[in-house]
């Protein structure tokens, strides 16, 4: 008869839980895993499954009582490490998101919005069509996978039971105005098209005050606007993949400043 022990069985449920938890913090923030259109189930199912596939290559976890607060408290640690990791990515997709917002504001598309599923939110329509771009070019790069690859890694450069440094979460913040500035830089040309688009029609309605600009205006603007978008999206996935390598190193500089040690 099979007899399990009380402390086989709490090696086994930390075994499984702690880095499930790291791994669903992961889920909850990441680009493409925290898509609003995929259920909470959807989503718990494929954070378990990936748990129980990269278990083996984990290192072991340090024993301590499943129904103990240390417990919990490690298990609070590993799911806020894990949305550190998702979150850094997720503020490189922002970065999108913000150029979408300037480009469609600049076009007169700001009325223009609809439901985001990725964010929950409200979003203009230049926003959503580069986000499922860059979300599409993040998956021929197989981002994802790398994604996963970084949460298996982190096991070995932060172990579960070691306390990360507290100066991590300002290195979040810091780089969140990367965002700001990647965002610009993206809609850099589409915004300096359209702003000698609006002086050429200012300049044509003072030489011709009968024009009508409002009717004359926006049409202008939203042709120019869809030409040189349609013009720089070949140049659009160079762009991404860059910006995605800016998230990588980021994620990297987060994990060496966790462990406060180079890796």
């Amino acid at each position: 008869m099979l007899e399990v022990t009380a402390s086989q069985l709490d090696a086994w449920v930390t075994g499984l839980m702690l880095p499930l938890a790291r791994l669903l913090g992961l889920v909850a923030t990441a680009p493409l895993f925290s898509n609003r259109a995929i259920s909470a189930r959807i989503r718990l199912a494929a954070g378990l499954a990936i748990a129980l596939a990269v278990l083996p290559a984990l290192p072991p976890m340090p024993p301590m009582p499943a129904d103990s607060w240390l417990a919990l408290a490690v298990l609070a640690q590993q799911m806020l490490i894990g949305i550190a990791i998702g979150f850094m990515m997720r503020l490189f997709f922002a970065a999108v998101d913000v150029a979408g917002e300037m480009i469609g504001l600049q076009m007169g598309l700001s009325f223009a919005i609809f439901f985001n599923p990725q964010t929950g939110g409200q979003s203009s329509v230049v926003a959503e069509f580069l986000n499922l771009l860059a979300l599409l070019i993040f998956l021929a790069l197989n981002g994802h996978l790398m994604m996963i690859s970084v949460l298996v890694k982190s096991f070995e450069w932060l172990p579960v039971g070691e306390i990360a440094a507290a100066n991590a979460w300002m290195l979040i913040v810091r780089y969140a105005s990367m965002m700001f500035f990647s965002g610009i830089l993206l809609a850099l040309p589409m915004v300096a098209t359209l702003l000698i688009t609006n002086i050429a029609l200012g300049v044509l309605t003072r030489s011709a005050p009968q024009l009508n600009l409002f009717a004359v205006g926006f049409p202008v603007t939203l042709t120019v606007g869809m030409l040189v978008l349609l013009v720089s999206l070949s140049y659009f996935a160079p762009m991404a993949q860059r910006i995605f390598e800016l998230g990588f190193q980021a994620i990297d500089e987060l994990m060496r400043v966790m462990v406060q040690a180079p890796l």
